[in-house]
């Protein structure tokens, strides 16, 4: 039986966030390039954002260097209104890995507490299948096909719900696709 991990990092909620992010849960450390979410290098969250955001894919990457740049990404989340979590906070790992597929989730996060500490957050956005069937198992919404969205409400407030494509390179879309995809999302909510 492996051992039950609980969550090394504590939610990003900059108190201006309009939308939450949420992924399943951190890859294990020794794969980080930065005390953040998203840490892996192979993640191309950061990219994404990056391209989306400044037309850059390597916004958030320190030249010649293999790690993103912590202070940039947190700066960058706290002004465009970005809070980040996962929705597992306890897991199990079946195998030594980062795969979403061999993810036991022990303890899903609440969600609710975390909504009330960003009172302006709009917008619910998963970045991945085991994140956003979390969401659906413990609230009942509709799932979303990929780069849509569903209504959502929690502690009695009502969340556009999106699905996004993950940012994982395993997942099969082109880098370009995906940050297109991220696009449309951030300007029909109103933050592009």
């Amino acid at each position: 039986m492996q051992d039950i991990e609980r969550h090394p990092l504590k939610p990003f909620l900059p108190s201006s966030a309009k939308v939450l992010m949420l992924g399943s849960f951190p890859p294990p450390r020794a794969r980080w390039s930065m005390d953040f979410f998203y840490p892996n290098f192979q993640n191309d969250m950061w990219r994404i954002l990056g391209i989306v955001f400044y037309a850059d894919k390597n916004q958030f990457v320190i030249a010649n260097e293999r790690r993103f740049d912590y202070e940039a990404v947190v700066k960058f989340c706290t002004e465009a209104g970005i809070a980040i979590f996962d929705t597992a906070s306890t897991v199990r790992r079946l195998k030594d890995n980062a795969s979403d597929k061999f993810l036991e989730i022990v303890e899903p996060t609440d969600l609710a507490i975390l909504l009330r500490q960003i009172p302006d957050c709009h917008t619910i956005v998963t970045t991945g299948e085991k994140a956003t069937d979390a969401i659906v198992e413990r609230y009942g919404c509709a799932k979303p096909q990929v780069g849509t969205f569903s209504p959502l409400s929690i502690g009695g407030r009502g969340y556009r719900f999106y699905r996004m494509p993950s940012s994982s390179r395993a997942y099969p879309l082109a880098l370009d696709k995906k940050a297109d995809a991220y696009r449309a999302m951030f300007t029909a909510i109103g933050m592009l």
